[in-house]
């Protein structure tokens, strides 16, 4: 019986150490973004996501979005409850944002509007103390096709071949109607 009530105290030991280690464990929340590419086509809409894992309320925090290829390098930054448009590149301006209901629950994703062709690329969203997550854009345009790609020669022979059937058809078709007259 004394074995039980032992286990008993060294468990609830255990717990309440736990308890009051609590806000030590507060260090492990981490930024977290997806690990697939993103893909988008110009023109879109695009949500590139990143939040703090466990959820954890980011509204107060700094955030910033940037690409390490560009000059000045940040996409969006939010500081003290305020997005600071003066440190965005020029050719975000007006088009990106964060969510501020979402930033309660740790979500501090960003919205990109009309998607570019140049905005393909890492990008990389950190906040200081918890981390930063690298989240990949692939953008595509659909209407475009490269000189040397494969695809524009495909394309080529395979409007070459509905030319040629599309006139076989026709030639077809005036040969049926032309042997029908003569037979009545």
């Amino acid at each position: 019986m004394d074995h039980v009530l032992n286990l008993h105290i060294v468990i609830l030991l255990v717990v309440f150490v736990l308890l009051l280690s609590a806000p030590c464990f507060e260090g492990l929340v981490h930024v977290v973004g997806p690990s697939q590419p993103i893909l988008a086509t110009v023109g879109d809409e695009v949500i590139l996501p990143c939040q703090l894992e466990p959820a954890k309320k980011a509204s107060g925090m700094t955030v910033e979005w940037a690409r390490s290829d560009l000059n000045p390098r940040f996409v969006y930054v939010w500081r003290d409850g305020v997005e600071l448009e003066s440190k965005t590149h020029p050719s975000y301006k007006r088009r990106t944002k964060v969510f501020p209901d979402e930033q309660k629950i740790g979500d501090v994703s960003l919205n990109l509007s009309k998607v570019k062709l140049s905005d393909g690329g890492t990008y990389k969203c950190f906040i200081p103390g918890h981390g930063d997550a690298l989240i990949q854009l692939v953008v595509a345009d659909f209407f475009t096709v490269p000189p040397s790609s494969s695809v524009r020669f495909n394309i080529g022979v395979i409007a070459l071949v509905i030319f040629f059937l599309c006139r076989l058809a026709v030639a077809f078709a005036w040969w049926k109607w032309k042997t029908s007259r003569k037979t009545l």
